[in-house]
């Protein structure tokens, strides 16, 4: 995985070859260890140690006022479940009282700039198809077995 970050926040994580890798990086960047690197690490070992880090990432994202709301509420997915893309749509029009299109809240959902950490890997069609994951349907559902998710049901 790549991490970027600000100096001070963790600004983006992703897959080697994900889709739209690094799409939100600008200026120069170069390689370097930074302490948030070192706790985004941690988080990370803990989470593919088969764990749910408790770990508290200083994160800060940067997107449209939409794709902002979609990613608040993909934080709130608890660990080991899944939720909708319509769901996703419903809370973001409850909690800003606008109609969400769910063709809106996919493509807000791929271009999380935060891969895991925001747990976008969470969200599945209503059907129960695995689709839509930027980095990948072998990861997404590798993701959500790690995480007990019960695999009945859905398709990929």
């Amino acid at each position: 995985m790549t991490m970027a970050s600000d100096g001070e926040w963790l600004t983006g994580l992703w897959f080697e070859g994900q889709k739209y890798f690094a799409s939100s990086l600008t200026g120069e960047w170069r390689p370097c260890m930074l302490p948030v690197f070192a706790l985004a690490a941690e988080w990370l070992d803990c989470y593919f140690g088969g764990g749910e880090p408790s770990l508290s990432l200083p994160l800060r994202l940067a997107g449209t006022p939409f794709r902002m709301a979609v990613w608040e509420v993909l934080r709130t997915i608890p660990y080991g479940r899944v939720t909708t893309y319509k769901r996703v749509a419903e809370d973001v029009a409850a909690r800003y009282g606008a109609k969400v299109s769910v063709r809106a809240v996919g493509g807000a959902v791929g271009h999380n700039p935060l891969s895991v950490v925001v747990p976008c890997h969470r969200v599945i069609g209503s059907d129960g198809s695995l689709t839509g994951y930027a980095g990948g349907i072998d990861r997404k559902v590798a993701l959500l077995e790690a995480e007990g998710v019960d695999m009945i049901g859905l398709k990929w």
